[in-house]
């Protein structure tokens, strides 16, 4: 049985993709200013036809992506196997404890740190960005809340799972 992503573009359009039918990525780096100082571009082959792809901005907690294709700027979010269970079932990811932690999504290092212990931000807030596998990952605010915590430093090299910066809520 393949797994079926469910890609959702703009919040207008919604698809299936099966992970074999992103078939062959050849993936070029460009060092340009971008998230983190940095862009990451991507040359796609795609049923014979070539496509130039841009990472401008990630947000692994939420799974959203702001992308550039052949010039045309789009909002792409991912829902995995995984979510689209949990969806149908009528349940919800409990995020109530998670919200509260920022864990590094992957192995990675630490190129900016954007917030120190007290700052109040906003949902979408840059909180830091992490280099994982030549690219950087933009880690944003979940909701609006307080730094209660930063446990990272720029440089710092981190494991999967690692706390991060702990966030609280806002009464």
């Amino acid at each position: 049985m393949k797994d079926h992503y469910r890609l959702s573009v703009d919040e207008n359009y919604q698809f299936d993709l099966e992970i074999d039918e992103a078939t062959n990525l050849n993936q070029l780096d460009f060092s340009e200013p971008g998230i983190g100082g940095k862009k990451e571009r991507i040359h796609i082959l795609h049923q014979n036809k070539s496509y130039s792809a841009e990472i401008l901005h990630v947000d692994f907690i939420q799974r959203k992506y702001t992308i550039k294709i052949n010039g045309n700027t789009y909002k792409v979010g991912i829902e995995t196997p995984l979510a689209q269970l949990i969806k149908k079932m009528g349940l919800s990811l409990g995020t109530t404890s998670v919200d509260d932690d920022i864990l590094a999504p992957m192995p990675g290092i630490i190129l900016e740190v954007n917030v120190q212990e007290g700052n109040e931000v906003k949902e979408g807030d840059l909180l830091c960005v992490l280099e994982a596998m030549k690219m950087e990952n933009a880690l944003s605010a979940p909701r609006d809340g307080t730094i209660k915590f930063v446990n990272i430093t720029k440089g710092d090299t981190v494991d999967k799972g690692k706390l991060l910066i702990e966030f609280q809520k806002n009464d």
